[in-house]
């Protein structure tokens, strides 16, 4: 199981956000790339960035930071926010980004998933963020009637491999995960899952790991490495079955 230490990145600043509210905002760090190298030399083996500004505004806002974070660390990353056309899908897979993440475009433009994943398999996945069973769309700002479940299913139909689940509810609250759910949506829709919200200890990377076998390869952290909540050495450790 992959450990994805999480960038969100607002205003040129290393961000978290407390349940995906833009007004619940805490600034870690105003040099992403500076954080990236900190994971980096913790052993993180990719990371995970969020150009949230392009969440909102409906198409990548921070690349100038994402270049120098491409610069400054040599382990693979992988990037969302904003991403809602095959340019720029393109455009970041020839800066040297390694997967490119496509969250609102799954509901408003199912098509284009399917052309992405058909242009770029694997190097396209989907990130599915759900409010109580429901798929948040546009930067958190709105949620569909979709259920994460079907949306997850279709996306499987598309031939997407790979979704980030995210359970908004607990994101940024340190609250722990409910591992079933994500193994629950792995099983049903035959997609690999990466869980992300609410990691809070290493019982977490722990619960999270027992469902491997099922398609949960890996756990995006955020709040927890950064308050010093989680020691990313030792999840990294647990996931990768070195302890």
């Amino acid at each position: 199981m992959v450990v994805f230490p999480a960038i969100d990145i607002r205003g040129g600043k290393c961000v978290r956000l407390f349940q995906g509210d833009f007004n619940k905002e805490t600034v870690f760090s105003n040099s992403p790339e500076e954080m990236a190298e900190q994971w980096a030399s913790q052993g993180a083996s990719y990371l995970h960035i969020v150009d949230l500004d392009g969440a909102r505004a409906g198409s990548p806002v921070n690349i100038f930071i994402i270049k120098k974070i491409l610069e400054t660390v040599k382990i693979p990353i992988e990037v969302g926010g904003g991403i809602r056309s095959i340019d720029n899908i393109y455009d970041l897979l020839e800066m040297g980004v390694d997967r490119v993440i496509l969250g609102s475009a799954a509901i408003d433009n199912p098509s284009l998933v399917k052309q992405a994943a058909r242009e770029f398999g694997d190097s396209v996945i989907v990130g599915v963020d759900a409010k109580d069973g429901k798929v948040a769309v546009h930067g958190w700002d709105d949620t569909s009637e979709i259920k994460s479940t079907d949306l997850a299913i279709q996306m499987g139909d598309v031939g997407i491999t790979t979704l980030i689940f995210t359970d908004i509810s607990r994101d940024g609250t340190l609250g722990g995960v409910k591992a079933e759910v994500f193994a629950n949506l792995a099983i049903r829709s035959g997609i690999n899952v990466i869980a992300s919200g609410g990691v809070g200890s290493i019982e977490d990377i722990k619960a999270l790991k027992k469902y491997e076998k099922d398609g949960v390869i890996g756990v995006i952290l955020g709040k927890s490495i950064y308050t010093g909540a989680l020691d990313l050495s030792e999840a990294i450790k647990i996931a990768e079955g070195n302890v």
